[in-house]
């Protein structure tokens, strides 16, 4: 009870100041990572939890199949196929280099062995959709950025997630022969494609009628019925909570949106809650206990890893250096890790612990250092598409951009 009066106040402050952080470097995520801390048993104890208590494998289990499940309808398979070129370089071969930088950083500064070292790069390779929605929301960023950081940060946490797996059995997490693993992966992605194709040839047959508000839980029914199956044959439900969004979004567009106002809703709020808890479980002494080679690993995977990987990939793709930048610098650690951290923690794996110290500083750094330049970095480019509309009367998209609007009229908010 405690907690849900925690996150009821806390969610009913983010409402009230979301205009505001919407305009300014406040974010309504801080917020509730700061108010996790605060209540936390480090701090004032008013809610406990660690990382093994029920409560936190429930709630991190259920917004990870929700978050996976509502991220995979977010670009479907022509969509992907109309507009691959640069969400393609980003997520094909800048966050593998991410990865392998990240990897080669974690043994060289933190001491990690190899096959830990690159399980916490995989942790942390998946950027948060969350965050980027800050930036993919906001008109005065050109639409070239937009579209690449909306599409990677959209699909890299299915990607990411195999690998996590496999690491985690590799470290000597829980007892599973690769062949079990791949068999369950395997089992949920095809979980994950059959039903939403069942149900959408169910609902286009002449006998059956449904009345709008029932045709609108559709999706509801088909996430329900993925999960369940998992459950019952143990396919792997975060890799089939993927596949099935991707599969409504390729095969049943209407589906999606149904889904689409009710499911970014209530993703969101289960995000924040998962972000109010992943902060109740941070203490003064937790953050002590990391060695200074983990803080200097935080910073140099948001200002080297990511940077230098996303340049790379992007070497020759014709994006104006600012653009370029950008996308680099983007790439928020955030929601998809801090659920994968804590798989890490409840693994039981060698070293999972530390895994996890140095998880959780590179996710705090990186929540507030990108959630608070994401105004900045807008106020830059509709500076510059003033300026260049000032002197030159030319066509507002010729370099990708949109004329910027009143940022109280965008339809995103600032997370």
């Amino acid at each position: 009870m405690e907690l849900l009066l925690v996150f009821a106040v806390v969610l009913l402050v983010a409402i009230l100041i979301s205009g505001l952080a919407h305009r300014t470097v406040l974010s309504t995520t801080v917020l509730f990572l700061v108010a996790g801390f605060l209540v936390g048993d480090g701090m004032l104890g008013f809610v406990h939890f660690g990382a093994d208590d029920p409560t936190v494998e429930i709630i991190s289990s259920l917004a990870l199949f929700v978050v996976l499940f509502t991220d995979g309808q977010q670009v479907g398979i022509r969509q992907l196929r109309e507009a691959w070129r640069l969400p393609g370089r980003a997520l094909l071969l800048g966050m593998p280099l991410t990865f392998v930088i990240s990897a080669l950083l974690g043994v060289w500064l933190v001491g990690l062995d190899w096959t830990q070292a690159l399980l916490v790069a995989a942790v942390l390779a998946p950027t948060d959709p969350v965050f980027a929605s800050a930036i993919v929301g906001r008109g005065e960023i050109p639409y070239r950025v937009r579209h690449l950081l909306g599409v990677e940060s959209g699909l890299n946490d299915g990607l990411a997630l195999p690998v996590v797996l496999f690491l985690i059995a590799a470290a000597g997490g829980p007892d599973a022969e690769p062949l079990q693993l791949i068999e369950e992966l395997s089992l949920g992605i095809v979980v994950g494609i059959v039903v939403p194709l069942v149900v959408s040839w169910l609902v286009r047959r002449r006998m059956f009628s449904r009345t709008p508000l029932y045709a609108s839980l559709t999706p509801v029914a088909v996430g329900l019925l993925v999960l369940g199956i998992c459950e019952l044959t143990h396919a792997n439900l975060y890799l089939a909570a993927f596949a099935a969004g991707i599969t409504i979004a390729s095969a049943a567009p209407e589906m999606r949106e149904a889904y689409q106002e009710f499911g970014e809703q209530f993703s969101e709020l289960i995000k924040l809650l998962a972000v109010l808890l992943f902060g109740a479980l941070i203490s003064p002494m937790f953050l002590a206990e990391v060695p200074l080679g983990g803080y200097v690993f935080a910073i140099l995977l948001l200002v080297v890893a990511r940077p230098v990987a996303v340049e790379v990939s992007l070497l020759g793709s014709g994006m104006p250096w600012q653009e370029r930048l950008t996308a680099a610098w983007f790439g928020p650690k955030g929601f998809a890790s801090v659920l994968y951290g804590i798989l890490v923690l409840q693994s039981g794996a060698p070293a999972a612990d530390e895994m996890f110290h140095i998880i959780v500083v590179a996710i705090v750094i990186s929540i507030v250092a990108h959630s608070s330049t994401d105004v900045p970095i807008a106020g830059y480019f509709a500076r510059r598409y003033r300026e260049r509309l000032d002197t030159t009367p030319a066509d507002p998209h010729d370099d990708g951009a949109e004329p910027p609007g009143d940022p109280d009229s965008d339809t995103a908010t600032r997370s």
